[in-house]
């Protein structure tokens, strides 16, 4: 209460980085950082070097203009790859974490293997995942209607849900070490921001009065030939992906923030032993 959402941001990605224990000198993997929002703002808390990984040429060049811009450009960097898989040596990296990014790997036990090869043994893996909670019914069709319009608008081919990505870890050799929805706690609703009845300065764009704004500059500039053909559509699909994130979290459903810490063993033998143990 009383927090703004660029503070409630930062406050997460500092809790993700010191669930990492992450020192100075540390060199970090940012597994689909985008352009590198928490890249930057973990780098600076941390004092560590954080190399960002993703496909996109744009959010890369992009990227690398805001590191310059935040004076981490001599210790931070970008490359374009695909995570599934990384063009890194075995064992390269003191820590591994993702911002809701590994939830469009079409496989998660693949895209968790790799990340457990690029990272060096007894290290750490921390991850702020999109799943299903629970409480998600797959033979309740309100709630198929409702995983479809954020699949739909946020470019997710199959939401997974939070036994799945631990059962994906476990199987790609991790141990677990904690894991938790920390949305479940929170004071207020995570999907405040994007709650179109919700009117707030910072998050205008999504309201109602926004949405309509939006919706027909989009309009507008389609028409005259300043966007291109199908911007309009796009932005149906975004609002109704909002619309289908906010039914989502009021009914329990859907989560943002499922978190997990997950340890890499230090050798063969002891992640065979974790398994065995996780099997009995």
């Amino acid at each position: 209460n009383g927090e703004s959402l660029r503070e409630s941001i930062r406050r997460h990605e500092h809790f993700l980085a010191l669930q990492l224990g992450l020192k100075p000198g540390h060199k970090v993997l940012d597994v689909g950082c985008g352009i590198g929002g928490p890249l930057r703002e973990i780098a600076r808390f941390s004092s560590t070097s954080v190399t960002g990984l993703n496909n996109n040429e744009y959010q890369i060049e992009r990227g690398k203009e805001l590191n310059r811009i935040a004076g981490v450009d001599k210790t931070c960097n970008f490359v374009k790859a695909d995570f599934m898989e990384m063009p890194f040596p075995d064992s390269s990296f003191d820590a591994v974490y993702a911002f809701q990014a590994t939830c469009h790997a079409p496989d998660a036990h693949g895209c968790y293997k790799e990340i457990f090869r690029v990272l060096k043994p007894g290290q750490y893996f921390a991850a702020s995942e999109w799943c299903m909670t629970d409480s998600f019914d797959p033979n309740n069709q309100e709630h198929q209607k409702i995983k479809a319009e954020i699949e739909i608008g946020d470019g997710l081919s199959d939401i997974r849900l939070t036994r799945q990505c631990l059962e994906a870890l476990k199987w790609a050799g991790f141990e677990v070490i904690w894991e938790k929805d920390v949305a479940v706690d929170s004071p207020v609703p995570w999907y405040l921001p994007v709650d179109k009845n919700h009117f707030s300065l910072s998050s205008f764009r999504a309201t109602a009065i926004g949405r309509f704004i939006t919706r027909n500059m989009v309009k507008a500039l389609e028409f005259v030939g300043f966007a291109p053909r199908g911007s309009q559509r796009v932005q149906d699909f975004l609002e109704k992906a909002a619309d289908g994130l906010v039914e989502g979290g009021r009914k329990e459903i859907f989560t943002p923030t499922y978190f997990f810490l997950a340890r890499k063993p230090l050798s063969e033998n002891q992640s065979q032993s974790f398994d065995d143990a996780g099997t009995n």
